[in-house]
């Protein structure tokens, strides 16, 4: 008979602190005036952290596991609204934690390789460390799409400007993203602007993105980003754009909008793929802005 593992005293203590510690955020957030969050990043993760730690551990990856869990779940909880960045950063934690844990095990007793175990997590961390520590932060992105109309009658659509869209993009819609709630501006003159507007959320306070015609063409619009208080400011900042089109290959026009950005976020192994694949659903999002026909 398989004897179950007992839950014990130190699992009650280190609940009890998990509690504590919620309740102390649950109180912060409620003289804040965020109550309607408190629900989500606050009184749940805070319940399966001490769920979890109630959990007695079976195995050397199991506890890794459950502890590490215990930990992103707490910074959720500090983080409150930056908790996205948090969910983005998970994967990673849990790839430092247990392959650091599988080298332990592997090195043994052997004083020398324990020494050089924390090596990676240095190495890993010290990115971004200093401003001048970084591995290719401005990046961009390039989305086509083609549209049922005439190239010499897309100016006249385009000049009217973007339109608020629900997101469409499954990247967006699956860590909610913040997303344009109203757009003012319109013209592909030098000199115009085009306002993006964000409503504050749980994510914070919404803030936004002012862009302005640089240069116009026959089938080019240059824009600079004079403004950027946006809410995404805090993983992204973006930089500039370009939107041209030029007859399609089965009729119509072919639509390209690049997005040049500055990457927020380290190490760029992990997060430059990862912000990659957003800033592309964003241009996504932006063409759909655009009702292209």
């Amino acid at each position: 008979m398989v004897e179950r593992a007992r839950t014990r005293p130190a699992n009650l203590i280190l609940a009890g602190i998990i509690v504590l510690f919620g309740v102390v955020f649950f109180v912060v957030v409620q003289r804040t005036g965020r109550a309607d969050s408190a629900l989500l990043f606050v009184v749940l993760p805070t319940a399966l952290a001490a769920g979890l730690a109630l959990q007695p551990g079976k195995s050397t990856h199991g506890r890794v596991f459950r502890l590490t869990t215990i930990g992103l779940l707490l910074a959720a909880v500090a983080a409150h609204e930056g908790a996205i960045c948090v969910v983005l950063a998970a994967p990673l934690v849990y790839l430092l934690a247990h392959g650091i844990t599988a080298l332990v095990r592997m090195a043994g007793g052997s004083r020398r390789l324990t020494v050089l175990l924390p090596l990676p997590l240095l190495l890993t961390g010290a990115e971004g460390v200093q401003p001048d520590w970084r591995v290719h932060p401005d990046q961009s992105v390039r989305v086509s799409r083609e549209a049922h109309i005439d190239p010499a009658a897309l100016p006249a659509l385009l000049a009217a400007g973007p339109q608020p869209q629900d997101a469409r993009p499954v990247a967006l819609r699956l860590l909610g993203v913040p997303t344009p709630e109203h757009v003012h501006g319109s013209g592909l003159t030098p000199g115009d602007r085009w306002m993006f507007g964000y409503h504050g959320s749980s994510h914070g306070p919404g803030g936004q993105i002012v862009t302005e015609v640089v240069a116009a063409g026959p089938r080019e619009i240059t824009f600079a980003v004079v403004e950027d208080s946006s809410i995404t400011g805090r993983w992204v900042g973006m930089r500039d754009a370009t939107l041209s089109w030029q007859p399609g290959e089965q009729g119509g026009s072919e639509v390209t909008l690049r997005i040049g950005y500055r990457r927020g976020l380290d190490p760029f192994w992990y997060f430059g793929p990862l912000q990659d694949r957003f800033m592309h659903a964003g241009a996504e999002h932006f063409l759909n802005m655009l009702n292209l026909p």
